[in-house]
Parts: C-alpha cells; structure tokens; sequence
C-alpha cells in the first residue's frame, strides 16, 4: 500500500457526513442542499444535441492529446476572452477530464520529491484536491491566505492559485499577479491557476493569468499554467470536460504522464465541448441567473449573519455568530437547510483558521430555493 496514503485527510463531504451523522432534519420543512458547488442550471439544448450527434466516436480510441478541432476551439475561445494571441493549439492546449483530474495529476507529474524537501504552496481556504495532490506527489504543503505575501518560498516548486477564488469569490488584480510572477521567476516554482470560476462574474470580466502575463509581457507563459472547465461556464459537470494551457515545455511534460495516465476524453465529449467554446449566447445567460440569485438574496441577510458580495464565483461566504461546524448541524437539524462549514475548507496556521466561524453556501439552487434558504437561515440564526 503507498504510504501517502495515510497522509491525506479526510475531504470535507466525509466531515460532512460524519457531522450530521444522527441529526435528523426539520420534516416539516422541504430539504435545500446549498452544500456541494454542482451546477443546477440546465444544461444547453445545443451541447446535448451535439454529443448525441457525436457518438459514432465511441468506436474509437481517444487520442491523449484531444482532436485538433477541441484544441483549435479552445485556442480560439482564449484569444476572443482575454484579448490575447491565440494559444498554440498543438503545443500550450491540452484537453482534461474536467479541471479537478488535472490540478491533481499536474503535481504528480511536476513534483520533483527527491531529497524529501519539496513544497506545493496553497490558498487558504483552499479546494482540498492541491493539499492531496502535494501529499500524493511527496511534496509538504503549505498555505497562505494570500500567496504573495508567503514568507517562506523554499523548497517551493508549485504554488496553486483560484482565482475567483472558492470560497471566498474574490479575483486576483494584475498587480498580485505581477508580484506572483516575479516571486516565480526569482524561486523557479510553477503556477498551476485554477479559474474554472472564471466565467461568473459580476462586474468586470475576472482578469485570467494568461490574460495577466500577456500584459504583462510575458511571452510564452513561462512556468504558468491555467486551469479551465466547461462545469460551471457551460452546466455540465457530468461530461467531465477541461483544459490546461500555458508553458509549452510543461504542458510537453503533462502530456507524457498522461499519455501513461490512461486519461484521454471521449471523441463524443470532445466534439460537444467544442461547440460549448464556441458559444457565449448560454454562458451570458447562466452567468444572468446568477447575478439574479445575488441581487436577491444578498438584501435578505441581516445581522446576526452577514457575507459580502463575491466577486466571482456561486458561494456566499457567509459569517456565522456561532462555531461554524456547530451552525451547520443545528441549521440542518431545525431548518432543513444543509451548508458546507468554512473550517473544513482550511488549515489552521499560525494558531488561525481562516474559515472558521464561516459557512460556504452555494447558489446552485433554484431561484425561490435559495431566497427560501437564506430566510430560513436568518430566522434561525436571530433565534439563536
């Protein structure tokens, strides 16, 4: 058995569960699940018609390296988003399995472990795949609850950013990007950029780090890499469909592991992914129903509570008046409203867990659901 194993920790659904183990709910009220970020929207007419029309390509092997029609949509999609040059699609485009397979297998593929002393730095809160990609891989990892401002960048040689950020909804400015990239260039680690949030926004467009380097005249991205999806921009988490673009020598390396890796995607996926690049009409209109469950919800909250409008993203990173752990499981218990608790999204350091005494909710919900969620929400919580 790998002895990383016993490393890793549990993932914050299995807290979760344990959590809520024996609490039984409020039957008079109807469930809501606010917990897990899922999208909920339906999925585009067009996308379906397309994988449907796809599926003569079960018949055959897909090709790690994806077909050139998704690469060359993926390119295409780039360049039009963030006003930079088209992307190389044979070389700084590679298709995934959905963003969450990827940041896990880039460590491994990165990650040097040789002398026991590597380090993959993380946010904090954090989505939970960087800390158990770094254990898996022989790396220690860090966090910081803003990586420019990490004190101690040696042995470094990733350093995972999201950006909008999960939980917190909060996008990066071109200057932390600037700092991030000279911190890189004077310590030699990669950035592997997670913006699968990238397209839920509610004022200006989130500033992407390929958009960020091209500004600011990096050519060729080096060390960088981002990381996309199709789940939340296009509603369709379950074809599992992303892509990783930047530094053509990383990527070179990222296709090797792969091809070993056995992660290639369905020719049928690839070819309705690449109609979803193509289109923005549903990502305009997804990206409405969003900001419709903001401009909702957000006047419903009233102290005790309280959560900021995020920048990006679908979660309400919400402030609890009691221990955030404690708010979940009687939330759930008297009000029938299920909620991530924000500890579980974090590590303590330096005596202080920045998710503690918050909740994540997410607004995959419908409409009258999550207004519904939060009014219960409130009233429990003046009622404490």
């Amino acid at each position: 058995m790998n002895p990383l194993l016993s490393r890793l920790q549990p993932y914050p659904f299995e807290r979760l569960r344990a959590l809520l183990a024996g609490a039984t709910p409020n039957a008079a009220l109807a469930p809501i699940d606010l917990s897990i970020g899922e999208p909920k929207h339906p999925t585009p007419a067009f996308i379906k018609e397309a994988l449907v029309g796809s599926l003569d390509g079960l018949s055959t092997y897909p090709r790690t390296g994806g077909i050139p029609e998704l690469r060359e949509a993926i390119s295409g999609w780039l360049s039009r988003r963030y006003d930079i040059p088209a992307p190389d699609p044979a070389t700084q485009v590679l298709p995934v399995n959905g963003s969450r397979e990827a940041l896990f297998s880039f460590a491994q593929a990165i990650i040097d472990p040789a002398g026991g002393r590597a380090v993959v730095l993380s946010p904090n809160p954090f989505y939970q795949i960087y800390e158990g990609a770094a254990l898996l891989a022989g790396a220690r990892p860090a966090y910081a609850e803003n990586p420019v401002e990490h004190g101690d960048w040696e042995g470094v040689q990733l350093a995972y950013v999201c950006s909008p950020s999960n939980p917190t909804g909060r996008i990066m400015g071109l200057a932390e990007w600037k700092a991030l990239f000279e911190l890189s260039d004077r310590h030699g680690f990669v950035i592997a950029s997670d913006e699968c949030y990238s397209e839920l926004y509610y004022a200006e467009p989130s500033l992407g780090a390929l958009e960020a380097a091209h500004r600011l005249g990096r050519a060729g991205y080096p060390r960088l890499v981002v990381f996309s999806s199709l789940s939340k921009r296009s509603n369709v988490p379950g074809m599992r469909s992303g892509f990783v673009a930047g530094d053509a020598a990383l990527l070179k390396a990222f296709l090797l592991y792969r091809t070993y890796h056995g992660s290639a995607m369905s020719v049928a996926v690839q070819k309705a992914s690449a109609a979803a690049w193509k289109d923005e009409k549903h990502v305009e209109e997804n990206r409405r129903l969003y900001a419709e469950k903001y401009r909702r919800v957000m006047p419903l909250l009233k102290a005790p509570l309280s959560a900021e409008m995020p920048q990006g993203g679908f979660y309400l990173w919400m402030r609890t008046p009691i221990d955030d752990a404690e708010f979940t499981r009687r939330l759930y218990r008297e009000r029938n409203v299920l909620v991530l608790p924000g500890s579980y999204l974090a590590r303590e350091v330096a005596g202080r867990n920045p998710g503690r005494g918050r909740v994540r909710v997410a607004l995959v919900a419908s409409l009258g659901e999550c207004e519904e969620a939060v009014r219960r929400m409130v009233d429990f919580s003046v009622n404490l």
